[in-house]
């Protein structure tokens, strides 16, 4: 795996690792300053523009009856400067899937689109 691959991963576990702390300084110090950010919480329309995302992060991460949120299977893809992340989530016991792009600005990976929604569980 590159170091740019690894440089992703290590962003989007920081991306949970302020959503799990409540952490709005960590999370707003995530997004990206440049680009058309984007956001799709589940069950929520989808939110263009980073003073809206960053609105929606501050209130879900200053609800004290946020469920905690695990993730885990992170994969990255690098398409030139963005890397596309997909992993589980696991809230209050409901799996969801999700896409968390990144983009490279001043040597670093910042989130531009962040999008999660359930997963359908099938009986076998």
């Amino acid at each position: 795996m590159s170091d740019l691959s690894e440089d992703a991963l290590a962003a989007n576990e920081a991306f949970y690792a302020a959503f799990a702390a409540r952490d709005l300084g960590a999370m707003d110090a995530l997004w990206s300053r440049r680009g058309g950010v984007t956001c799709i919480h589940p069950g929520w329309n989808a939110l263009v523009g980073r003073e809206d995302v960053m609105a929606s992060w501050e209130a879900i991460l200053g609800n004290p009856a946020q469920p905690r949120v695990v993730s885990g299977g992170a994969r990255v893809e690098l398409a030139g400067d963005a890397a596309i992340v997909s992993c589980r989530e696991l809230v209050a016991g409901s799996p969801l899937i999700a896409t968390n792009v990144f983009v490279r600005e001043d040597e670093r990976w910042r989130l531009l689109h962040h999008h999660a929604g359930p997963v359908m569980q099938v009986e076998t």
